[in-house]
């Protein structure tokens, strides 16, 4: 990300300091503006910049965010910064500035280019950068600047309820879930989350129930589109016969592909996904081109629906690589 110099952040020092010689004082503030219901976000001024920025920061870092109303970008960053300060539950504030209205506060702090974020600590500037960043760059920044508590508070909540999953307590899971949804309607793996302990507690029908009320953006999600996967590969699962008959099947005739296939969707039905894993593969080092490529695509599916992350997924792609280019 685009991050100032030590040069520019010696200069934004120094033209604080020349701005506080020049009159820029807590005692002389004057209301900046709406406040969020819960402070953590404000709009700020030249006369409020003291006490709102510089004396706030020596108790918690102080996002300032420097924007105009004719920026398309800032109101693009503007919305989603703030809805990340929110997230890390009081470790990091900001403080929204009009330069439109603030025009000679820009100038002492040589602002040159909007949106512009910048970090105060301490009553200094600390870091900052210039344009619009995708969240994931905004969220990191946020931590880097909010030091060693500065963990967003959903992602903790994510974290736990991911643990509670891990030892199949999907009440619990579920609970932490809408707990972040509560805060956050579109955050994709707590939607995920929710549908993933639908499925585990058995109601499929109401994980997809739930699926089909998304919104397009958001089915396009790597997490939503996981959760799809899962739901079409366990309708397309075998069903009439049982895992015994179908191994039993395998077992007499290792090219009965077909039956190798079925057995390999009915353990994944069944929770086994290592061997469904592992008798797909098997086909495709038995004959590659079966069911035109079938067994691959499946595979491909299978990695999706268990994220491109999961240990099992980056195994088995391995694998998969070093049979198709043996």
């Amino acid at each position: 990300m685009p991050r100032p110099g030590r040069m520019i952040i010696e200069k934004w020092n120094m033209g604080m300091m020349d701005f506080i010689r020049k009159g820029g004082s807590a005692k002389e503030r004057k209301p900046a503006g709406e406040k969020g219901p819960d402070d953590l976000v404000k709009a700020c001024d030249t006369t409020g910049f003291m006490a709102d920025v510089i004396e706030a920061s020596r108790r918690v870092t102080v996002i300032v965010d420097l924007w105009a109303p004719w920026c398309g970008p800032c109101r693009t960053l503007g919305p989603m910064l703030e809805k990340l300060v929110r997230q890390f539950g009081g470790t990091v504030r900001m403080v929204k500035i009009n330069v439109d209205e603030n025009q000679k506060l820009a100038a002492q702090l040589g602002v040159s280019s909007i949106p512009a974020v910048f970090a105060f600590k301490n009553g200094a500037l600390v870091d900052g950068f210039v344009g619009a960043l995708p969240e994931s760059q905004i969220k990191a920044f946020l931590s880097r600047v909010a030091g060693r508590r500065g963990t967003s508070a959903i992602d903790q909540v994510l974290a736990d309820a991911k643990d509670a999953r891990a030892q199949n307590d999907f009440k619990k899971a579920k609970a932490l879930y809408q707990e972040v949804l509560e805060q956050d309607t579109a955050n994709a793996a707590a939607l995920a989350g929710v549908m993933e302990c639908l499925i585990a507690q058995g109601d499929a029908g109401a994980a997809k129930e739930m699926l089909t009320q998304l919104p397009a953006d958001l089915c396009a999600k790597p997490e939503i589109l996981a959760i799809k996967t899962q739901l079409e590969l366990a309708a397309t699962a075998a069903t009439g016969q049982s895992l015994l008959a179908l191994q039993q099947e395998v077992d007499y005739d290792p090219a009965n592909h077909q039956a190798r296939h079925d057995l390999a969707m009915a353990c994944y039905a069944a929770g086994n996904a290592q061997k469904a894993v592992d008798e797909l593969l098997e086909i495709v080092r038995r004959d590659r081109s079966w069911n035109d490529d079938g067994a691959r695509r499946q595979l491909v599916k299978l990695f999706e629906a268990f994220g491109p992350t999961d240990p099992l997924t980056v195994q088995s792609r391995r694998k998969l690589s070093s049979i198709m280019f043996s």
